[in-house]
């Protein structure tokens, strides 16, 4: 019954998806050219990789709203890391970034898993605290584009068989978090938590352990992002991203995971990113405000919770049916 529900939200999204695409190229055709459309997926890149490590977060029935403040931070340090050591090799300023950003995450895990204080105060609190870090170690200045050495702008922007390693790295990530869920004793426990966190406790699960570990996997998605986003547009200062995190927990909800925990799949979260991402590059086409992608954005949580509610309601009259059938 789960995977039918879940088949459905995915098609209906694919359907959506197409269907705009369809009626954004009825006045505009080369919207949908190849290389306009590899542009979409760059562009919405950044989007996926953080929505993928959200919905790890979500599924436990937690959240993290401190995920654009880590992604700006890091993406601060490495820029000034850049400016002092514009030698270092890509693959240390990776590192970096994906290290720092695991960091800023365990202290979200730690803190709900250890204080048992709930994850929205805790990450309101740590996204706080983390831009004003950054105004601290930057004294408000910027980074710009010719602060920054040529190899550290350029690598998200290189090519690979004709797609940016931008959009690659996002193919790369998606990839790795379906294996992830589907294959790792890990993985399944983030749902197990979700669904039935008691429950999960008399299976062996150490609930607090595995929400920790869904915000350092989080974080480090977007301590990596940080680097690519900081490095894709060349400049680096305080309010980097500000209130990306709302698009990103859109992103979640759209592609079906349910704010309960429990319930959702990587390919529904790849396609409410993608969703978003088509929205937010046909505006302009269509000389539409791009404020109207707020309202559009709001509009889609709403019937994508209402749905995920209606389907949640169904199975649960349905367990309570089979077992009135069975006594």
């Amino acid at each position: 019954m789960l995977k039918t529900i879940l088949a459905a939200r995915e098609t209906l999204l694919l359907v959506a998806v197409l269907l705009l695409l369809l009626l954004v190229s009825s006045r505009f055709p080369a919207f949908i050219e190849i290389d306009n459309l590899v542009k979409v997926l760059t562009d919405t890149s950044p989007l996926i990789i953080l929505a993928l490590g959200q919905m790890l977060v979500i599924v436990t029935r937690c959240i993290d709203l401190s995920v654009a403040a880590n992604l700006a931070l890091t993406g601060m340090v490495v820029a000034m890391l850049n400016t002092a050591a514009p030698e270092l090799p890509i693959v240390f300023t990776l590192l970096i970034a994906v290290s720092l950003g695991a960091v800023l995450g365990a202290i979200n895990g730690l803190l709900v898993w250890r204080l048992a204080i709930p994850s929205i105060v805790v990450t309101l609190g740590t996204m706080t605290i983390f831009r004003g870090t950054i105004f601290l170690i930057s004294d408000g200045q910027w980074i710009n584009a010719h602060e920054m050495s040529e190899h550290f702008s350029q690598f998200p922007r290189g090519s690979v068989a004709g797609m940016p390693v931008l959009a690659w790295i996002a193919v790369l990530v998606t990839i790795t978090a379906w294996i992830f869920i589907a294959r790792t004793p890990t993985g399944r426990a983030f749902f197990a938590v979700g669904s039935n966190p008691h429950a999960s406790v008399y299976t062996g699960i150490d609930v607090g352990r595995t929400q920790c570990i869904a915000f350092i996997i989080s974080g480090a998605l977007a301590g990596l992002t940080g680097y690519l986003w900081v490095a894709r547009y060349a400049v680096a200062y305080v309010d980097i991203a500000s209130g990306f995190e709302l698009e990103v927990v859109a992103a979640c909800v759209i592609g079906g995971i349910a704010i309960a925990g429990g319930q959702g799949s990587v390919v529904g979260v790849l396609l409410g990113a993608i969703f978003l991402g088509v929205v937010k590059n046909a505006l302009p086409v269509v000389n539409i405000s791009p404020f109207w992608q707020l309202a559009i954005s709001g509009a889609a949580i709403l019937i994508a919770v209402a749905f995920n509610s209606r389907s949640s309601q169904s199975r649960g009259r349905l367990i309570l049916k089979e077992a009135e059938q069975s006594t």
